[in-house]
């Protein structure tokens, strides 16, 4: 597969206007049994694909009517179920063969809506269902173009239509930020390289993105000019309970907790450097002059210790703002890989707070009400593996941040992306307010039921086609397309995101290195003359 972003501004305009002269549109079948306003069934002249676009011409003369097949068969008059064996079967498949009638195609159309309407981003469906025996259309690649691939800066290229791999597929990018983005898929299908894809067009536009990399799967991503930094957090900041879970000490200890509560005060907060972690160790034993905490203020005493040498690079008690660290106009990658899931959850948490109240300070200081803010234009934030973050059934920060953000983000320029192979271990309210999906192949029920209720625009036969579609076939809905699509999803050239580790190769590549090592080391034993060499 070829990315063609490069060489794309605002979308590709395949087949659309300027192109070349459109074919005409080949008939593809008739209108068959019940007819409904947003369903009909159609006997096709050759078997149709799930995700082919049709049209047909009906309901008072106002243009052709756009619909998406969702469900396709091919029987058989000879070969039927009751067949009870071998032989049975044998015979009958030589009289279809024989018989031109014997088999049946049939499709089954969602309608969309006046084709007209739809290339003005309205749906507008016929309210009279159209009559048994009208014409089924191929859709054209005109026609196509001009609803999944129209023109404007803020359309970016992602791929092109799997079934009509002539036409180009486009994004709205200002709905990505306004209305949020859910990637959904198992691992090793693409999420990551259509995540990638986004990055480098709002890259290419200079737009400020912050990317939380739990894994370091973007640590590869080839973008000239992006921010690749280490999560930094200055634990003066941080509340008892968000200091108490990156020092691990567990919700349980509360003994240790009294400890900390009591040493972490707003005098020991006025330290910084290394004089902050001697006072708040020194505060610790202090409060343990009690018999009954002596034992909780020394472990919590070896905890602080600890934290203070194993993430030296993380908790700066120097940081004067943490959001120092994020550029305006840059792609900014933050690694949490050296962190435990607790600490992940403080610092993306943190990172998200700040990023809402500086886009909040932003209108305000549109108004003449605030000082100027730190980012005056819109941030998408993007968390991987969201499942770890946002968590059904179990309370995070992070979880409460970005359910502030999927709420608020929309009036204060903060978008929020959530990318993640276990939908089903989604918080449901943060997944329903994700105006945008792309969804790749899934297996699981809970998975599929999941993203079903979390989008009106995906049907249960489009969510059933999903344990069908291979490695970089997605089918995208919501407000960020016109119409929800199957898209055969660009590869980002050169990328090292997201990829398998190639264990035989490093294996071999080992052991090369391995017999080379042996073979110097014996000849360091032979005798000078006695070597062919």
């Amino acid at each position: 597969m070829s990315n063609n972003n490069s060489n794309n501004n605002g979308g590709g305009r395949k087949g659309g206007e300027g192109g070349a002269a459109a074919a005409a549109a080949e008939i593809v079948g008739i209108l068959v049994g019940r007819a409904r306003p947003e369903e009909v069934t159609f006997e096709s002249k050759r078997p149709v694909s799930i995700g082919e676009y049709v049209t047909l011409e009906y309901g008072g003369g106002r243009g052709k009517v756009l619909g998406l097949v969702e469900r396709s068969s091919i029987t058989s008059d000879a070969l039927r179920d009751d067949i009870h064996n071998y032989e049975e079967a044998f015979e009958s498949r030589q009289v279809a063969m024989e018989n031109a009638r014997d088999k049946s195609y049939k499709g089954t159309v969602r309608i969309l809506g006046y084709l007209d309407d739809l290339k003005r981003c309205r749906a507008v469906i016929p309210a009279v269902p159209a009559e048994p025996g009208t014409e089924v259309f191929e859709a054209t690649a005109q026609d196509l173009a001009a609803i999944f691939s129209p023109s404007g800066g803020e359309w970016a290229r992602v791929g092109s239509l799997l079934r009509n791999p002539d036409v180009d597929v486009g994004v709205n990018v200002n709905t990505v930020v306004s209305r949020h983005l859910a990637v959904l898929a198992m691992t090793g299908m693409g999420k990551s390289n259509l995540v990638s894809l986004l990055t480098k067009e709002i890259a290419r536009i200079r737009g400020t993105m912050v990317i939380f990399d739990y894994h370091d799967d973007y640590a590869g991503l080839d973008i000239p000019g992006s921010n690749k930094m280490e999560a930094k957090i200055n634990p003066r900041y941080l509340s008892v309970d968000e200091f108490a879970e990156v020092i691990e000490v567990r919700e349980n200890a509360s003994n240790q907790l009294h400890v900390l509560r009591a040493a972490f005060t707003d005098e020991i907060r006025k330290y910084s450097g290394d004089a902050f972690w001697e006072r708040l160790s020194d505060s610790a034993l202090a409060a343990g002059n009690e018999k009954t905490y002596r034992e909780a203020a020394e472990k919590v005493m070896d905890k602080i210790q600890d934290a203070r040498r194993r993430f030296r690079g993380v908790l700066d008690p120097d940081l004067a703002d943490p959001l120092a660290l994020v550029k305006n106009g840059k792609i900014n990658i933050l690694s949490l890989v050296e962190l435990t899931e607790r600490q992940a959850n403080i610092i993306v948490a943190y990172y998200l707070q700040e990023l809402l109240e500086d886009r909040k300070k932003a209108k305000k200081q549109v108004k003449g009400e605030s000082s100027p803010p730190r980012f005056p234009a819109p941030v998408l934030a993007v968390i991987e593996e969201a499942h770890v973050f946002v968590p059904k059934g179990e309370d995070t920060e992070t979880k409460y941040y970005a359910s502030k953000v999927a709420r608020e983000g929309r009036k204060f320029g903060l978008g929020l992306v959530i990318v993640s192979q276990r939908p089903r271990s989604i918080d449901p309210n943060i997944l329903s307010q994700m105006g945008s999906l792309a969804v790749m192949r899934m297996v699981q029920p809970d998975d599929q039921m999941q993203v079903a209720a979390a989008s009106e625009s995906l049907s249960k036969d489009l969510v059933d086609q999903l344990t069908s579609l291979n490695p970089g076939e997605a089918i995208l809905a919501g407000q960020w397309v016109n119409l929800p699509a199957f898209v055969r999803v660009d590869e980002v050239r050169g990328r090292r995101v997201g990829s398998d580790i190639n264990a035989v190769e490093q294996w071999r590549q080992l052991s090369s290195v391995a017999e080379i090592a042996a073979r110097e080391t014996s000849q360091s034993y032979i005798p000078s003359g006695y070597s062919d060499d």
